[in-house]
């Protein structure tokens, strides 16, 4: 038997389970802000995320996470970003290095987790977006454990209780001021 090539974890289907989530921006001001979450549970600033269900797109999962988890609704945010994925506008046999494309709505982090054995082991793939508050839609409210709030920029990088989500955000950050703000098309 040969041996493979890349060092390679496989996990059948109910050892790995697909989250989305979406840092959620509200650019209409001159002050650019962000939702947090409170988990008030636990005391904990985070960002909104929760399971992808059967048969939904990553997109799909991660906007209806956000209006789940914070109440408000959005819409993903066309960035300009480096990708290992292929455009459809290349020949299928195209070299796997990064790329960059404007306008993209492709997850710009991908979090894996390992599950302990009190979650039976495996992994938790947690793909994420970046997002903007629909100021055109109506927005509910959020689960009963969260409290969202909206924070400068700058303030919310401090607020964060996990490094990893500081991280995100400010590769969020960094990619919405490469794309230009306020560059794409508004919401109708």
């Amino acid at each position: 038997m040969a041996a493979y090539m890349w060092n390679t974890h496989i996990y059948p289907s109910e050892c790995f389970v697909e989250s989305c989530g979406a840092l959620l921006f509200d650019l209409s001001g001159k002050s650019k802000k962000v939702c947090l979450l409170h988990l008030i549970k636990n005391n904990h600033w985070t960002l909104p995320k929760g399971r992808r269900n059967c048969n939904e797109t990553r997109q799909e999962a991660a906007v209806r996470e956000v209006r789940e988890e914070s109440g408000y609704s959005c819409r993903l945010r066309p960035v300009t970003m480096p990708t290992r994925a292929p455009s459809n506008m290349e020949a299928a046999d195209v070299k796997d290095l990064p790329r960059t494309y404007d306008g993209l709505t492709e997850p710009f982090f991908l979090e894996v987790r390992e599950l302990g054995d009190d979650g039976g082991g495996g992994v938790k793939l947690v793909w994420w977006f970046i997002a903007e508050l629909d100021r055109s839609a109506i927005h509910g409210k959020p689960e009963v454990h969260f409290k969202p709030e909206f924070f400068d920029c700058d303030y919310a990088l401090k607020k964060l209780t996990f490094q990893k989500d500081r991280d995100m955000l400010r590769r969020a950050i960094d990619l919405l001021e490469n794309s230009g703000w306020n560059c794409f098309r508004q919401w109708k």
